[in-house]
């Protein structure tokens, strides 16, 4: 688990819980990562749609990532499970990557335990779908506005 709270859209959060209970079924060997999902979510810092930055990873992002063990690089979209494509490069939320990509900020660095063991990346560059062009738009700026900086403290 992550020291601070994720910061996840309206939509998202809305859309993750109702995949959640969907999948509360689940195969015994998934429980485990899905109730890590559950738990970053309901700790998580739910803001509306026009108060989310453009560095946050959320749901449709493209990710470009490093690993600080090896130094290779690699780009993700983070999708619903349904979307998921490994070698189209589309990660499922449900994959162990995929929930500990998600609320995670450029600059920030991620550890996270993968099926093939622990593994450290630093966040390189996010980018949003522009709903009203269609189109990829990345962001480098690395500070919230302060009001909801503080919340996510």
């Amino acid at each position: 688990m992550r020291e601070r709270p994720i910061i996840v859209s309206e939509r998202d959060a809305r859309q993750l819980r109702a995949l959640l209970r969907y999948r509360s079924e689940a195969s015994f060997r998934d429980q485990a990562h899905l109730s890590e999902l559950k738990t970053e979510l309901e700790r998580a810092i739910v803001l509306r749609a026009e108060e989310m930055h453009g560095d946050v990873i959320t749901m449709q992002s493209h990710v470009h990532v490093r690993d600080l063990a090896n130094g290779e690089r690699s780009n993700y979209e983070l999708v619903f499970p349904f979307e998921a494509d490994v070698a189209a490069r589309k990660i499922s939320i449900l994959a162990p990557l995929g929930t500990a990509l998600l609320g995670y900020r450029e600059g920030d660095e991620v550890e996270w335990l993968m099926p093939g063991g622990m593994r450290q990346l630093r966040i390189e560059r996010v980018q949003q779908l522009s709903a009203q062009r269609n189109t990829w738009q990345g962001t480098s700026t690395m500070d919230l506005p302060r009001s909801i900086a503080a919340r996510a403290l």
